[in-house]
């Protein structure tokens, strides 16, 4: 069992908060087979709220569980509960670990954001959810505080965490 972080950074202009919607958040990710080497070709969703292949092995079951095509081995990847983090003014500009997987046979190599961030403005401002930062770069204004708000630059990787 590894445990895999997923990092972001970003640019924030006039932005206290990015949170996703846990445990609803879906995260799309492209998938390598720790035994053969083999990357998937598609996006898997991944979602802490739903399990899925619950069998005597593993009663609670996955957040996400896939036999490699190319091996026929079994893997899984789990969320790590409790280990889900908001993104923050402080952050700006430097990547910070959002959430944790827990890999059996395989690791996430891509993330994609899509929708379903929750973002907070500076100065108890407006609030925008299901925001979609597939583009890397999103923009809005704050009727609330009368400027403009921004995420700019956005970017992921994963890190190996110590147990």
């Amino acid at each position: 069992m590894v445990k895999i972080g997923l990092q972001i950074k970003a640019t924030l202009e006039n932005i206290e908060e990015i949170k996703t919607c846990f445990p609803n958040y879906r995260f799309y990710l492209k998938i390598r087979c720790n035994n053969c080497g083999e990357v998937s070709d598609k996006w898997h969703d991944v979602i802490e709220s739903e399990k899925v292949n619950e069998d005597s092995r593993n009663p609670n079951g996955f957040n996400f569980f896939m036999k490699c095509k190319m091996c026929s081995r079994e893997n899984s990847l789990d969320i790590c509960e409790g280990s889900n983090a908001s993104y923050t003014q402080e952050d700006s500009g430097k990547f910070k670990t959002i959430v944790a997987f827990d890999c059996r046979g395989l690791e996430p190599i891509e993330f994609t954001p899509r929708s379903g961030f929750i973002i907070s403005s500076t100065d108890n401002g407006a609030k925008f959810e299901d925001v979609d930062l597939a583009e890397d770069d999103w923009t809005e204004y704050d009727e609330k505080n009368k400027n403009s708000i921004g995420i700019y630059e956005f970017e992921s990787n994963f890190v190996k965490l110590k147990k």
